[in-house]
């Protein structure tokens, strides 16, 4: 069995101009991507490297501008190779017979042939660049583009062009998506800029983000009104994960290609083996009540989970912290810098406050939560955490009544981009974003949402994180019942409950892998970790049992079992 090789192309020489006059590549987040899908690829920054490889497939990250930049890029289509690009390459527009289109706005995709595990026909892309055939390149017949799906401007507006454009060059193609899909991943789970103002309330007065307080969902990418659905009891929410979706659409476009290639594509499936998505549950400890902490505690064991107990300052007594570990729970951060109750937004203090937590509790703390939800600027926080020895952030949730669900556009575990000061790096310090908080509180939803939600969440199979307060879950019924029905519905539709701690040292020990493909074709892997499962997708099927069958992505990828060189060597 063959493996497909993946190539990336960033033109070194381009980055450093890009760089040097502060232009972000948000492109390079394909690395993310595919790193996180557990796909194999290399990335190149010199020509005569990637040449030498021999890809099967190129995607472009940054191919620069030059004539001679463009021209290497059409001869390795032409030399068979199939390349594809998520916008850009616009000097290559009207060689391409087309003409570029300017688009500022957020549009809708509706993406042909994916239908079978899109959840949702239309998805908002917030970085399009499309081409249009020109009537003159139509008229003169050569090269014609092969258009599929659409964008449109708004769920039920006009069309502006094919969602990708697919050019036959030679023995190979060039696919240029008319959608910068990396970018616009970012943009969904990070937003488009640095936060340092108020974000837009919603018109209906359920979203109030504008009430003087700088935190994550004033730089949402969603819109109020085309984005959000009603619950069975009238409740609106973020229905769709937008960015799960659109990582869906790159890897099942690329397990199509390496079929039409007839070759395999493997991945590392993302949970061990057994374990199909995750439910999170994480409390913050605001009022640091001991008793709350006892209800809490009562309830937990009641249900049969353990969660990550999120401290803020002061916190408890070593009393209380030893019996929440010795009940198997996570201890983690409640960083707080909410100017209402004294805090302050700085390193320093971030710092102070981790230390108190740390020596008061003597657990090791690897994960954080910012009180409520508190953010500023673009990577502070993430450069913080490393410098901390803070190994993932949980702030990224709604804030509001009116903007649980969705707001960022994932239910997945993510290592988010930096800005072009930083050289497009991605901060070590996983994301794992929540859905909603208190459910039944009075000014928080209700249960309707938490069926939905489930769903979703196990369609992208992700991490569906639910926020309770301790003192909620003490003073409040119907809070505590929403609890239980949390955990009985998760657990009925197959969910695992992992603490945040546990679902970090996953990610962590399967990125370890980085699965590889060399020169002729041979999948290499060390170093994995126990219970990890490697899939691939090759059709046709033949001779594979029906129950080794598990689908990903639209498509059945059994077990890979063709030889792994490497593979004898795993880590517990």
């Amino acid at each position: 069995m063959q493996a497909v090789k993946i190539g990336l192309w960033l033109n070194r020489n381009a980055a450093e101009y890009h760089w040097k006059h502060g232009q972000n590549i948000f492109q390079l987040y394909i690395e993310e991507i595919l790193s996180h899908a557990g796909i194999p690829y290399r990335l190149f920054d010199q020509a005569e490297q990637l040449h030498a490889y021999r890809p099967d497939i190129i995607v472009n990250v940054l191919a620069g501008e030059r004539d001679e930049d463009l021209d290497r890029l059409l001869q390795w289509a032409q030399d068979g190779a199939v390349v594809i690009a998520y916008g850009g390459l616009n000097r290559l527009a009207s060689r391409m017979g087309c003409v570029e289109v300017g688009c500022r706005e957020a549009v809708y995709a509706e993406i042909e042939g994916m239908e079978s595990f899109l959840q949702e026909k239309l998805l908002r892309a917030l970085c399009s660049q499309p081409w249009l055939p020109s009537n003159r390149h139509e008229k003169s017949g050569s090269l014609l583009a092969e258009a599929q799906g659409k964008l449109r401007l708004g769920k039920a507006g006009s069309e502006l062009g094919a969602a990708s454009l697919t050019f036959r060059i030679g023995s190979g193609k060039l696919i240029r998506w008319n959608v910068d899909i990396p970018s616009t991943v970012v943009f969904l789970q990070q937003g488009r800029g640095p936060v340092y103002q108020d974000g837009i309330p919603a018109e209906d007065g359920t979203g109030g983000i504008d009430e003087g307080i700088l935190k994550a969902d004033d730089g949402m990418e969603v819109d109020w009104k085309k984005d959000r659905i009603l619950s069975d009891s009238n409740i609106p929410y973020f229905s769709i994960p937008y960015g799960d979706l659109w990582r869906e659409v790159i890897v099942h476009e690329l397990m199509k290609e390496t079929e039409g290639l007839g070759l395999a594509l493997p991945l590392l499936d993302y949970w061990p083996r057994g374990i199909e998505q995750v439910a999170m549950i994480s409390h913050d400890s605001d009022f640091n009540s001991e008793e709350a902490a006892r209800t809490t505690l009562e309830l937990l064991k009641e249900c049969g989970v353990r969660s990550t107990w999120c401290m803020i300052e002061p916190g408890y007594s070593r009393e209380t912290y030893d019996m929440i570990t010795a009940a198997g729970h996570e201890l983690a951060f409640h960083f707080n810098a909410l100017e209402a109750e004294g805090g302050i937004w700085s390193q320093d203090e971030f710092a102070r406050q981790l230390q108190h937590l740390r020596q008061a509790s003597g657990a090791d703390i690897v994960s954080n939560k910012n009180h409520y939800t508190r953010f500023e600027g673009w990577g502070e926080l993430y450069r913080w955490c490393e410098a901390e020895g803070i190994q993932a952030d949980q702030t990224r949730g709604p804030s509001k009544k009116g903007n649980v669900g969705f707001p960022f556009g994932t239910a997945h575990p993510y290592y988010p981009i930096a800005w072009a000061g930083e050289r497009n790096r991605l901060y070590d310090v996983l994301q794992i974003g929540f859905l909603t908080q208190d459910l039944e509180h009075p000014m928080l939803p209700d249960m309707s949402v938490i069926g939905p939600f489930l769903q979703a969440v196990k369609g992208v199979r992700g991490v569906a994180h639910f926020l309770f307060h301790q003192q909620h879950i003490h003073h409040i019924d119907g809070v505590r019942e929403a609890f239980r029905a949390v955990v009985s519905q998760a657990k009925s539709l197959g969910y695992t409950f992992w603490t945040c701690a546990e679902i970090t040292s996953w990610e962590q020990a399967r990125r370890k892998v980085r699965l590889s493909v060399d020169a002729s074709g041979a999948l290499e892997a060390g170093h994995l970790p126990e219970g990890a499962v490697i899939r691939y997708y090759q059709h046709p099927h033949a001779d594979v049992e029906e129950e080794s069958k598990r689908d990903r992505y639209g498509l059945p990828c059994p077990e890979w079992s063709g030889m792994i060189k490497g593979a004898a060597e795993r880590t517990r």
